[in-house]
C-alpha cells in the first residue's frame, strides 16, 4: 500500500487574515487565536494518524508572515502559491500524486477531524480510490485522492453550498469509486461558534 500524505491548507494564523468571518463575534485577535488553536490541532491528528507523511501548505509562503507559528520539526511546509482555491489544490495534490503517494486535502476548520476519522479515510481511500467528506454547509472538509484529473477542482464556485454536490457529481461522471463519508462542522461563520464546546475543543482522537 502507498503511502497517504495529509497535506493541510491553512492561513497563518494571523489578526486580520485568518478567520475574518468571525471577526464580528470574537474581534480580529479572537478570531486569529482561534484559528492558532485549530491549526494546532489539525496538526495533531495528522500526525497522530500516522498513515504517511504530513505537509502544511501555508498561504502566504512568505515564512515572515508565519514566524512566532510553533511548528513540528517532521512536518513539511509548502506554499500554497497563486491562483483559485482549486488551482492551489490540484497543485498539491499532483505534487503527491507524482511521487507515488496517496493524497488526503484537509483544512483546520473541523473539530471533528481527529486521528481516528484521518485513518478511517486512509483506508477508505486505498480500498475505493477516492474519498470524500462532506461538510453540513455544503463543502467539504476531506477530499483524498489516488489520481487525478484538471475537471476536479476547476471553475468550482468556492465558498458556496453546492461544492461537495459538483465535486461528488464531477467523480461520478470521471467514472471513478468514491465513497462518501458523514457531512461534518466547519467552524467559519459566528452560527458555527456554537460547535465549539463550552470546556474548549474535545480530546484529539
Amino acid at each position: 500500500m502507498s503511502p497517504t500524505r495529509i497535506v493541510i491548507f491553512a492561513k497563518a494564523p494571523q489578526s486580520g487574515l485568518a478567520k475574518t468571518r468571525l471577526i464580528p463575534s470574537l474581534g480580529a485577535e479572537g478570531a486569529a487565536e482561534l484559528a492558532r488553536e485549530m491549526l494546532t490541532r489539525t496538526i495533531r491528528a495528522a500526525i497522530a494518524a500516522d498513515v504517511g507523511p504530513v505537509e502544511l501548505c501555508a498561504t502566504p509562503g512568505d515564512s515572515a508572515v508565519w514566524r512566532g507559528v510553533q511548528l513540528p520539526s517532521d512536518l513539511t511546509v509548502t506554499s500554497q502559491g497563486d491562483g483559485d482555491l482549486g488551482v492551489r489544490m490540484a497543485r498539491a495534490a499532483a505534487r503527491a500524486l507524482d511521487a507515488g503517494e496517496a493524497v488526503l486535502l484537509i483544512g483546520t476548520d473541523c473539530l471533528e477531524m481527529g486521528p481516528a476519522l484521518l485513518r478511517m479515510a486512509a483506508s477508505q481511500l486505498h480500498r475505493r480510490g477516492t474519498t470524500i467528506h462532506p461538510s453540513t454547509d455544503g463543502g467539504y472538509v476531506l477530499l483524498g485522492l489516488t489520481r487525478s484529473d484538471p475537471a476536479l477542482f476547476a471553475a468550482i464556485a468556492w465558498g458556496t453550498s453546492t461544492v461537495a454536490a459538483e465535486t461528488i457529481a464531477r467523480i461520478h461522471r470521471l467514472g471513478w469509486p468514491l465513497h462518501i463519508g458523514a457531512a461534518l462542522h466547519d467552524i467559519d461563520e459566528p452560527a458555527d461558534l456554537a460547535w465549539l464546546p463550552m470546556d474548549g475543543p474535545p480530546p484529539i482522537v
